[in-house]
């Protein structure tokens, strides 16, 4: 239950003592006019603060007013006048400027963007031809199916660009057949030639896919690996014969290189022998003999001025 004695009471008036001094007429006016001068001057002021434009920041300080050049403010900022003895000068729009890397600051790099741009479309017009699928026929006879599997869900892209019916499920299970091999892969495993084999669409077709290292670089090449390798053998005659041909290419690649290393170091050393040998021809002493001295014993002497070695001299 609500505890009625815990409830705050006021306590009653408590009688002034009869000792406590009564105000004068006079003094309850005086305290009155104070009263309402108070409250005019405290009304002036908010009066003052409302009408004004201006607020206090958080730091309660006001904040920096920015004066228009137009103004006629002896504190409005005008701008400097140049002085005509610099001469000429250039002015440029740093906001528009592009670093071109090269060292140069470019205006305007509309050519530039232009030029890549037009890279890049050229790049994607190409990779488009090989992208358009084929109709399908109503009569599922009449479709192409997989030659592994016999599904007529094929990859139209490598029917197009490589007349081969696969679907992508077999693809991912035989990569020994139907994975795709790029042109530096061919030319360094398989030893074929780039301008004359790997460009030639009827000896060996490929597909064109966007290079990962720039958009503007020439597309990637890609092979299928069953065409290159029956390629291959054709051109090499077997499998064995083309290992022997890359083990003998590989054995003269590095005879070569063994052999310019070799030389390399032979003018080397070449080298480090004559500055040797010059070096100790430097370093050999000549010694300067002065006039001939007579002694004490009557033979003549010579003195070397450098390192004092003494000969005797006989004269005739």
């Amino acid at each position: 239950m609500f505890n009625k004695a815990a409830r705050p009471i006021t306590p009653p008036p408590r009688e002034l003592p009869e000792t406590t001094l009564q105000l004068t007429p006079d003094q309850v006016k005086q305290f009155e006019i104070n009263r309402l001068q108070a409250k005019a001057r405290q009304r002036e002021k908010e009066q003052k603060a409302s009408t004004s434009s201006t607020t206090l920041n958080a730091h309660n300080k006001r904040p920096l007013g920015i004066t228009p050049a137009s103004s006629n403010s002896p504190t409005a900022s005008k701008p400097l006048k140049r002085d005509s003895r610099l001469g000429a000068y250039f002015e440029y729009d740093l906001s528009k400027m592009v670093n071109s890397k090269g060292g140069f600051l470019l205006e305007d790099g509309n050519e530039i963007d232009e030029e890549v741009r037009r890279k890049e479309k050229e790049r994607e017009r190409q990779r488009a031809r090989q992208n358009l699928d084929p109709p399908m026929h109503l009569d599922r006879a009449m479709n192409p199916k997989c030659s592994e599997c016999q599904s007529l869900d094929i990859d139209q892209t490598f029917k197009k660009v490589f007349g081969c019916l696969v679907c992508k499920k077999c693809q991912n299970e035989k990569p020994e057949k139907y994975s795709l091999l790029t042109k530096t892969e061919c030319k360094e495993d398989y030893l074929l030639t780039d301008p004359a084999e790997l460009r030639d669409e009827e000896l060996l077709p490929h597909l064109l896919k966007a290079n990962p290292h720039a958009s503007t670089y020439a597309n990637m090449m890609l092979y299928l690996r069953y065409q290159v390798e029956d390629f291959a053998w054709k051109k090499w005659g077997s499998a064995e014969a083309l290992d022997a041909e890359y083990e003998r290419r590989t054995a003269e690649k590095k005879k070569k290189k063994n052999k310019k290393f070799e030389q390399g170091l032979k003018e080397l050393r070449k080298r480090t022998k004559e500055g040797l040998w010059q070096r100790r021809k430097d370093e050999e002493h000549k010694h300067l003999f002065g006039e001939l001295q007579r002694g004490l014993d009557g033979q003549s002497q010579q003195v070397c001025h450098s390192c004092g070695f003494t000969i005797d001299v006989e004269v005739m």
